[in-house]
């Protein structure tokens, strides 16, 4: 019962830190060491929210009587409550160049959410601000793409359509291109023509990081297909053709990588692609990442002997261990003759036979269980989205 009093006394003592803060803070402002004006400032004709609602004739809150105890707040940045009650597009445009010449993140991170709000679903608003990205420096091009990609205009076939032309220009920086692809990942789904225009960018060797990303994109909007229809198939056939081919092996091991998020079972004809990659690929960390990818198939048996067919080829001990952990996870107890076998081969999974075999005796059959009780023996990192 003493509680409520105490905090009532230590609310007033923080309302009271709080306000003498407020004070020595606008005391500050107004002196001869006062640093330089806030960016909106520049803005013409935009009076001082500062100095309390002038336009409306208010008193500032300070100067208002009334029984409501208010913490006081520190005065905004100048002009931005007018800015607020009149914003269009060009007025935030403006406001942005001038926060990004004053490096002030805060405001320009608030105005590129009005922008989001602004925008709304209208599609000419949208491709004003593709317009603006791609003539601008940067790092303009990704805060009005951030912008959009956050707006329901973006899902409008014209926004997205440009999107993925500005996306496909190799004359604009890849940065730039980058982000026109990072702002498609917010679409609910993608034709079959947009996912091929994707996968050719991903496929490209001289598309640096914009192949990556628009790998990312498709793994993306795969996700989001899927939850919302079931739909994943057309999408990891793309994924596992940019996994399988692919020149660049940060590419290749995201492309594998995407289906982690959302978890479909796999058909038994990717198992085949897969069982290559295991065998084939000469990047360890994408190995492990195939190996990974197998482990949630409608087709355990068929996992089983891929994982078979790669360990004799296979001379790292950590993708080794990957092959034996993710055949468990695929097929479960019915592994442990395979894990056994894996042990005799390479006595280094000694331990790890020995810990599968007592964990399921105990009649745990969940996997996620199983694994929060196995013992660590590798030094090896494992990959990120696997059950660690």
């Amino acid at each position: 019962m003493t509680s409520r009093p105490l905090f009532k006394v230590a609310l007033a003592g923080l309302v009271l830190l709080v306000a003498l803060g407020v004070v020595w803070w606008r005391g500050s402002a107004g002196s001869d060491d006062a640093g330089p004006s806030l960016p909106v400032a520049a803005i013409p004709s935009v009076p001082t929210a500062s100095a309390g609602n002038g336009a409306t004739g208010e008193p500032p809150p300070a100067a208002r009587a009334g029984p409501r105890e208010e913490i006081p707040m520190p005065g905004c940045w100048d002009g931005l409550a007018v800015l607020d009650r009149s914003a269009t597009m060009e007025s935030l445009h403006a406001a942005v160049a001038a926060a990004i010449q004053a490096r002030d993140t805060a405001l320009v991170a608030y105005l590129q959410e009005r922008l989001t709000e602004l925008v709304g679903n209208d599609p000419d608003r949208a491709l004003q601000l593709v317009a603006w990205a791609v003539n601008a420096a940067p790092p303009e091009p990704a805060i009005y793409l951030e912008a959009l990609k956050a707006s329901p205009a973006v899902r409008h076939p014209r926004v997205t359509e440009k999107l993925v032309s500005v996306a496909e220009d190799k004359t604009l920086a890849t940065p730039d291109r980058a982000s026109a692809l990072d702002a498609l990942e917010t679409q609910h789904r993608f034709t079959p023509e947009t996912r091929g225009r994707l996968k050719a960018i991903a496929m490209d060797d001289s598309a640096d990081s914009a192949a990556w990303t628009a790998t990312r994109t498709l793994g993306r909007v795969m996700k989001e297909d899927y939850e919302r229809t079931g739909t994943y198939a057309p999408y990891w056939k793309d994924l596992l053709d940019i996994g399988t081919t692919s020149d660049d092996s940060a590419v290749r091991l995201l492309a594998l990588e995407m289906p982690s998020y959302s978890d479909p079972l796999l058909d038994s004809d990717s198992i085949d692609a897969l069982a290559k990659v295991m065998r084939t690929d000469k990047d360890r960390d994408v190995r492990e990442m195939a190996a990974f990818r197998l482990a949630v198939t409608e087709d355990p048996q068929k996992a089983l002997a891929a994982y078979r067919a790669a360990f004799d080829g296979e001379h790292d001990l950590c993708v080794r261990w990957a092959f034996l952990r993710f055949a468990v996870r695929a097929a479960g107890a019915d592994a442990l003759p395979l894990v056994e076998e894996f042990a005799r081969k390479d006595p280094r999974l000694r331990q790890d036979y020995l810990d599968f075999k007592a964990l399921y005796a105990t009649g745990t059959t969940d996997f996620a269980r199983i694994w929060m009780g196995k013992k660590e023996h590798h030094d090896c990192v494992v990959e990120e989205g696997a059950p660690h």
